[in-house]
């Protein structure tokens, strides 16, 4: 696979450079319930079912291939909210009052 069979992939299904794996599922099902022979009338055009599968197929082993970062700022990255929550818990105006993982020296 090269970057731009990955680009076309993204294309193809219409999603961006950062969508979650839930994402190009639904997109997929959307688009291949909208392009299947078996729910239209007239003739459609098998290429286009075809580029479906294949943008699909491309995208999940990509993504099962995918190594996952878990470090905390590509958790936080990830989470914006668990950074505010993390930043401000122990704050007595704008947390819990509370003392974080940030307070005990876990960084």
């Amino acid at each position: 696979m090269t970057y731009q069979e990955l680009q076309e992939a993204l294309e193809v299904l219409g999603v961006g450079e950062r969508a979650s794996l839930a994402e190009i599922k639904s997109r997929y099902r959307q688009l291949a319930k909208q392009h299947h022979p078996d729910g239209h009338p007239e003739p459609v055009d098998p290429e286009t079912i075809q580029q479906l599968n294949a943008a699909y197929a491309l995208l999940c082993g990509y993504c099962s291939r995918y190594r996952y970062c878990f470090t905390k700022e590509e958790f936080f990255e990830q989470n914006p909210e668990e950074l505010l929550r993390w930043q401000f818990a122990g704050d007595p105006l704008w947390g819990r009052g509370e003392a974080s993982d940030r307070d005990e020296g876990e960084d």
